[in-house]
């Protein structure tokens, strides 16, 4: 444990060095947490004719024909180069217990290599356009995990979730290394659902847990009126689960409901067209994900600025 802590910590002052260049400005910190489509599944140039459908879908062919494709161009520099941000910093817990850290770009993920990303890459860039603050995003996220369990508010009672524990824990880690400089919880980004919805006593609890999810985490942080968007399960057709998410956002004060269903892609146009549950690996939809998060966070952090 000793030696993992050294590890974390000595990685960590790689980007801490970065931070401090902003002296003297507070840094704002999101926190992005949910399971899978939070974790980074969208495809970036992977063309495999079986395995990813000759590319169709991918990031490379939305950046050059999806319909949204002049507001991907921040995305690559003038040589083709995917490019990074050095004052949007991403901090990654990941399964096997490694901590990933870096300039926001693609391939923050849990799998090797660049290709792949997921919503926090649009919304780190509306993030870092909006402040003149740099910016922390604290990625939380694990494939396959329940509210009802894994990530189980305190205040619902029974036992905690183990991954509601971690995520505080790695909260708490990130902040004491930056610490020496001035920072703010800026916002909650919610991502999640798939597990609950195809459980039946997990989407009966699904509003409750997730007003309780907020409530706790904002008692934790000391931050009572933190911003908190929930983004819309829209790879999903299940109206009834959906439905739950947003009365729930509704009942959580400064919070957003960030729709997403309009985002689906047809499978036949995308990488992987067997993997509904993934949004079909389709980097347009994980891009306009990322970006209806960010729009929505700003509304509320528009609300709540000094006029």
């Amino acid at each position: 444990m000793k030696i993992f802590s050294s590890i974390f910590f000595a990685l960590l002052m790689i980007f801490h060095s970065d931070l401090l260049k902003l002296e003297g400005k507070p840094i704002k910190i999101f926190i992005l947490a949910g399971q899978s489509n939070m974790q980074g599944q969208a495809v970036v140039s992977m063309d495999h004719p079986e395995r990813y459908n000759k590319g169709l879908g991918n990031l490379e062919w939305a950046i050059k024909k999806a319909p949204w494709r002049e507001r991907m161009k921040h995305l690559q520099d003038k040589h083709g180069r995917w490019t990074k941000r050095k004052d949007v910093v991403v901090f990654r817990m990941l399964e096997n217990g490694r901590i990933k850290k870096s300039p926001l770009r693609i391939g923050l993920t849990d799998y090797q290599g660049e290709e792949h990303f997921d919503p926090e890459l649009q919304f780190g860039h509306i993030m870092g356009d909006y402040f003149e603050e740099p910016v922390v995003l604290i990625k939380t996220a694990w494939g396959g995990k329940s509210l009802m369990v894994d990530f189980r508010p305190p205040s619902s009672g029974g036992q905690t979730g183990s991954l509601y524990q971690e995520m505080l824990e790695i909260i708490g880690k990130v902040t004491q290394e930056i610490s020496p400089n001035k920072y703010q919880f800026a916002g909650f980004v919610w991502m999640h659902g798939w597990n609950d919805m195809i459980n039946d006593q997990a989407t009966d609890q699904y509003e409750s847990n997730l007003i309780n999810l907020t409530k706790d985490l904002r008692k934790e942080l000391g931050t009572p009126d933190l911003p908190v968007v929930i983004g819309e399960l829209g790879n999903s057709n299940n109206k009834k689960f959906r439905m739950i998410q947003r009365i729930a956002s509704e009942k959580i004060k400064n919070c957003s409901f960030a729709e997403t269903a309009s985002f689906l892609r047809p499978a036949e146009m995308s990488p992987c067209p067997g993997h509904g549950h993934h949004w079909f690996a389709n980097a347009e939809s994980y891009f306009l994900i990322g970006e209806s998060l960010g729009k929505s966070m700003i509304e509320l952090l528009s609300e709540n600025a000094p006029h």
